[in-house]
């Protein structure tokens, strides 16, 4: 019920859906770009939600505090604690090795104004987790959604981050005077 109610309002936006290579893993890193709006929060979920699947988030835990704790937990909110002597990458990493199933979305430019370089903490827990990540996009100029296949990260990250980077070229960002293409 979920998913087709989810396809509706994608399709009453005017959304459409391109590719979906990559969804059905059981763990992967999603590499969501270009990130410019609020608005791809929920166009993204809507789609992930819309193909059947179920993607986490990275949030601050000071956010989950009752009700929002309630929301953010269906949501699929995976809190960060920044007081703990781990990096974020690590606290990943120890979910991916103690789920059967865990995917997560994040946006590699960490802002949704202009970024030049990208964040390269989403490779680091793919990487150490022994991931795969998936390139999902949002195309505002052809109002699509989907994914641009799976990368499966080597070790060699200026690399390929910038192979991944390429994927998303020609991709029309919902404010393009934000997001820099390689």
């Amino acid at each position: 019920m979920k998913k087709e109610i989810c396809k509706a309002i994608l399709r009453l936006a005017g959304w459409k859906l391109g590719p979906v290579d990559g969804v059905e893993l059981p763990k992967c890193i999603i590499c969501v770009a270009p990130h410019t709006s609020n608005w791809d929060f929920i166009v993204g979920k809507l789609f992930y939600t819309s193909i059947g699947c179920n993607a986490g988030f990275l949030i601050k835990k000071e956010w989950f505090f009752f009700p929002f704790n309630l929301l953010f937990n269906w949501l699929g909110g995976v809190p960060v604690d920044r007081e703990k002597r781990t990096s974020v990458t690590e606290q990943m990493v120890e979910i991916f090795n103690t789920r059967d199933k865990f995917q997560l979305a994040i946006t590699p430019e960490g802002t949704r104004k202009r970024a030049k370089e990208w964040k390269k903490g989403f490779y680091y827990i793919a990487f150490k987790a022994n991931v795969p990540i998936v390139m999902a996009y949002f195309d505002y100029g052809k109002k699509e959604v989907g994914t641009k296949g799976v990368f499966y990260p080597t070790g060699d990250v200026d690399k390929d981050i910038h192979e991944i980077r390429m994927h998303y070229r020609g991709i029309t960002a919902c404010h393009p005077e934000n997001f820099v293409e390689i």
